[in-house]
Order: structure tokens, then sequence, then C-alpha cells
């Protein structure tokens, strides 16, 4: 039945898919239109056909793989080829399939990518102490003449650290060793929040596992109250006093990520209880001026704590992030 439900779609399924992946492959198509739907079409087709009966260390269809790597693309609002890339980014490592197959079906942007994802994915990693890890790091970034073979190089190594799972112990420590100080710092550096915070969580999560259960702990113990004051107290009081202060914001929360929390202890030296900033309130506003107004509005309506401010805008970060904290 899925197999003549994805036929109608234009796909013609060689491997059953679970329904997660079928459900996968709707939401990747629901990101695109015309022309661009149609291409993301024939990949789906071409690497169900390529890849066949191949499967994952979990025992599901290897073209579970490739389509969750492009559906992160999609997510992040990359453009056509990347994404496709992304569909194909195993296909010379792992099947016949030749380059000039992929630039003749694809486009010349499409096989480049692919190339240059297979190629990053031929260095082996050992012995990472810090100055060969930075080595590293330069080596992949200067290898990858377009930039979206990185991105996609992030995207294949999130989800591999996502069902990492299924690999034996000693691969699990190898391969979140390797994330943690090859991977995350270029998703850093590049700005890719979303994949750094949950590489680092990942990483955490199977290279320190029982501080990963006890931050995890400390969190959702503190979590749910401090949302609770955000969403009641916090976030109105501030939204009335910017309004009355004429300042155009947009004001929302997040939690701070596992790995950050414990990161913090070691590096301010002090216990889970004394970290207060579970949550963190970001105020976005449209000038550089108007930061320093908003700081200004906070410290009018809440107590400041004493040396807990930082001015990035003064002095960026070395990835040129910038904001009050």
């Amino acid at each position: 039945k899925e197999k003549e439900i994805y036929k109608e779609k234009g796909i013609n399924l060689i491997v059953m898919k679970t329904r997660e992946t079928s459900t996968k492959v709707d939401k990747l198509l629901s990101l695109f239109e015309g022309e661009d739907k149609k291409l993301i079409k024939e990949a789906i087709e071409f690497i169900e056909e390529r890849h066949g009966e191949q499967r994952r260390a979990s025992g599901e269809p290897y073209i579970n793989h490739p389509i969750e790597v492009a559906l992160i693309l999609a997510e992040m609002g990359l453009d056509r080829d990347t994404v496709i890339a992304g569909l194909l980014h195993d296909l010379l490592e792992d099947t016949e399939t030749t380059y000039e197959e992929i630039k003749e079906r694809f486009g010349k942007d499409v096989a480049d990518i692919v190339e240059g994802v297979t190629k990053l994915g031929r260095f082996q990693f050992k012995n990472l102490e810090e100055q060969k890890a930075e080595n590293y790091r330069k080596l992949l970034l200067a290898t990858a003449r377009d930039l979206r073979v990185i991105l996609v190089k992030l995207a294949d190594r999130l989800h591999n650290m996502l069902t990492l799972g299924y690999l034996s112990k000693e691969k699990q420590i190898r391969i979140a060793k390797e994330t943690l100080e090859i991977y995350v710092p270029i998703a850093n550096r590049l700005g890719v929040w979303s994949i750094k915070t949950q590489l680092e969580d990942l990483c955490f999560m199977y290279l320190y596992p029982s501080e990963y259960e006890r931050v995890k702990r400390f969190v959702g113990d503190s979590k749910k109250e401090l949302e609770e004051y955000l969403k009641r107290v916090f976030i109105p009081k501030l939204k009335e006093a910017l309004k009355e202060a004429s300042i155009e914001a947009h004001i929302t929360y997040r939690p701070k990520h596992l790995y950050g929390i414990w990161q913090k202890t070691i590096r301010k030296g002090i216990r889970l209880e004394d970290v207060h900033d579970i949550l963190g309130v970001r105020v976005i506003v449209n000038t550089v001026q108007e930061c320093y107004l908003v700081l200004g509005v906070v410290h009018s309506n809440f107590t400041p704590v004493p040396g807990r401010f930082d001015d990035y805008i003064s002095l960026p970060k070395p990835n040129l992030y910038q904001s009050l904290h």
C-alpha cells in the first residue's frame, strides 16, 4: 500500500520504508514547490534505486539516512541543490554511481558538492590533540571550495550521531570525540547553532554519561518552574516596558543546552545549583542602539546581578557573534 501511495507521488519505492521515514519524505517535499520539488522527487527515486537493499547498522533501510540528512538541510533553509546533494551524498562512496552520472542528471553544482563530501569522508582522524584538531579543522575548511560541502557534512554527522547507539561502545566514544573536537568547532565558526548544540549534547551523552544524566535531571527539575515564571511574569512585564519605551522587539526564550550548562560549571568552578540561567530570554531589535536601550529598560525594571554582564557588541566573539548578555 505504501508503495502505491508513493508511486502516485512520482516516487517508485524499491525499499519499503518505515512509517516514520514516509512522514519524513512528505515533510521534505512539502518544503519545496514546482521544479525544485520535482527534482527532489527524482533524487529520492534515484537513491532508492542505487542504495537498493543496503542497510544501516540499526537494520533499517540505508535510504533513511540521506533522507534525514536532506531534511536537516531543508529545515535550515538551504537551497535545492544542497538538499539534493544531501540526498546523494553517499552514492560515490557506497554505490557504483559516478560523478558524471550525477552531473548529467542533477547538474555540476550537485555533483561537485557530493564529490566534496566524499573527499572529506576519506579523512581519518586519530590522536586528536588540540593542535592537531585545529589543523584538521583548517584542512576541512580549505578542502571544501564550496561552503555547502561543509554544511552537508555537518548534517550527515548530526544524523550519524543521532543513530550512534547502534554501534559498539568503542566506536561511540571515538566518533563522539572526533565530533566534539573537529565538527562542533566548525559548526560554531559558521554560526550553525542548531547543529552545534545538538552535536554537543549528543557527544556529552556518550563521552560523559553520568555527568549528562546529572545535568539532565537538574534541568528537568528547574525548567518547568522557570518556564512558568517567564511566561506568566517576566516576559509580559518586559513586553509592556519596551512598548512604553517605543522599542519594537521580538522576545523569545529557549532552554540552555545541557553541554553548555556543564561547561559553565567547569569554566567558572561552580556547582550545578549555582547555575541560574537554565533558560535564556532573547530580545531581538532592529539596531545596535536599541540593544543598549533595551538593556537600560531591563535594568530599570529588574535588579541586575553584579558581574554578570557581557558586552559582545563592543567585543565580538571570535566567530563575530554580537549581542548583550
